[in-house]
């Protein structure tokens, strides 16, 4: 569950996103949440420059080598990134999670846009580096639009008395 959404301030502008969805509430209510910025994790302080994938490619094409992750002023931080993909799917192992709830637009957690990479303001179609990473190795990744998705996926999967 990316951190911002559950009201840590851990964006890149010392922010966060809270989501007030109400099942989000009652699956943090009953301790099925585990709270992750792969950002922070990867070693990037808060706040710190925003950070776009270049040429609006997806986290894949990050993960497989062929995109970085830069700042606006053009430092390569493309290591954070993936060391923070890493620590999610470590984290997310570890608790047995099968799904995830991410951050949309963002380079780590975004799961149908992130930024061009040129730093306008402009979202094109594609996932974040921990999205990729996180669905390459089976766990479905959701944004905090399709939390009832979640819920659903986890129903068809487990039965109905999953949530």
């Amino acid at each position: 569950m990316s951190a911002c959404l559950l009201g840590r301030r851990v964006r890149f502008d010392g922010g966060a996103k809270r989501s007030d969805d109400a099942l989000l509430a009652a699956w943090r209510e009953e301790g099925r949440l585990v709270p992750f910025c792969p950002e922070v994790e990867g070693g990037l302080p808060v706040p710190r420059p925003p950070a776009e994938i270049e040429g609006g490619a997806g986290g894949a094409a990050v993960l497989d080598g062929e995109a970085r992750v830069l700042t606006r002023d053009g430092r390569d931080v493309t290591d954070a990134f993936l060391a923070g993909a890493r620590a999610a799917l470590d984290a997310a192992v570890a608790s047995g999670a099968r799904v995830a709830i991410l951050k949309e637009g963002s380079p780590s957690c975004g799961v149908l846009t992130v930024y061009d990479g040129a730093f306008r303001g402009r979202k094109v179609a594609g996932e974040g580096v921990t999205t990729a990473l996180l669905e390459r190795h089976g766990i479905r990744v959701f944004n905090e639009d399709r939390i009832a998705d979640a819920a659903r996926f986890l129903a068809r999967r487990d039965g109905p008395e999953a949530g």
